[in-house]
């Protein structure tokens, strides 16, 4: 199967986004002329559908409120080789598409992710990319750096990948589940700088800094303990058996001085602090096996779906 023989999927996650979805179609149409592009709605009070409609996009429309749900919906319905997921904003670089694709292809690849790189000042709120940042350490530090623009919304998959992945995330945070996902099946991915704009007169961001900052960090703070719960109970275990050393140590002290143990509630107090300790490391040792049989089922679903290449077929 060559490159033009791909079925190939737009899909652009809208709320709201009337005033930008038609440039934004239009781009795509003419970046990619084979490809097929889906429009998902999700409960927009403008004319987001009709506007997208109008401009040739095939409408469909998800009533559960949030991105994860989008895209949940989207990989579930759409069937492709590859594709294209694009925020309908009209901040992303449509001619970079093909690039992406053709990097996904020749390097038999399962994600491009679109490295933003801002053409005004306006295009990337400072807040943003300071958070960003910060985020993208965070996960470097923690399952292993292979990303520098973990929220970036531009991104092309494999089908492979696509069918594999399970969204569980229902807000922003599908960007950064997408993210752990690949690190932790350890599949091929890249990352290709693209142009990025600010966006057009009449749009508006739905993103709050602050707000959605926290929810992602709160994601994969639950992600780091559903991968890696060995590490993130053996950390709690040993603060508490820290905390019982540090309430023990005069105790024992005045007992080897006195025979004595004349606070007992701090040593009923210490033990059981020790007690929480041990059984919190236990509860990594067991949940770690869990993980590893969960990772092991992910990786069958993975495997089970054909590549994607130029050279398939």
């Amino acid at each position: 199967m060559t490159a033009a023989q791909l079925r190939i999927a737009v899909l652009v996650p809208c709320y709201n986004e009337e005033a930008a979805i038609t440039t934004v179609v239009a781009d795509f149409r003419k970046a990619l002329p084979s490809a097929q592009i889906y429009v998902y709605d999700n409960n927009s009070r403008d004319r987001t559908a009709e506007v997208a409609r109008e401009a040739g996009a095939i409408v469909r429309s998800e009533r559960r409120q949030g991105k994860g749900h989008v895209v949940r919906r989207m990989f579930a319905d759409v069937e492709a080789d590859v594709y294209v997921l694009v925020d309908g904003d009209a901040t992303y670089d449509a001619p970079s598409a093909p690039r992406m694709i053709d990097r996904l292809l020749d390097d038999r690849l399962d994600m491009v992710v679109g490295l933003r790189v801002d053409q005004v000042q306006a295009a990337y709120r400072l807040g943003h990319r300071t958070g960003n940042r910060m985020l993208t350490g965070f996960l470097s530090s923690t399952f292993g750096h292979a990303f520098k623009d973990i929220l970036s919304g531009y991104r092309v998959f494999s089908r492979r990948f696509v069918k594999s992945f399970p969204v569980l995330s229902d807000g922003f945070e599908i960007e950064t589940e997408l993210a752990v996902y690949a690190l932790e099946l350890s599949l091929p991915v890249a990352e290709v700088e693209t142009p990025y704009y600010a966006r057009p007169e009449g749009s508006f961001s739905k993103l709050n800094t602050w707000r959605d900052g926290f929810r992602i960090l709160g994601t994969m703070l639950k992600l780091y303990r559903s991968e890696r719960p060995l590490r993130f109970f053996t950390v709690i275990g040993i603060l508490l058996a820290l905390a019982s050393i540090i309430l023990a140590i005069p105790i024992v002290i005045t007992f080897i001085e006195t025979g004595l143990v004349p606070r007992l509630p701090t040593a009923v107090l210490s033990m059981g602090l020790m007690i929480m300790a041990l059984l919190s490391v236990s509860s990594g040792l067991v949940l770690d096996t869990v993980t590893r049989g969960r990772r092991e089922m992910k990786m069958l679903a993975y495997l089970s779906q054909p590549a994607s290449n130029r050279d398939a077929g």
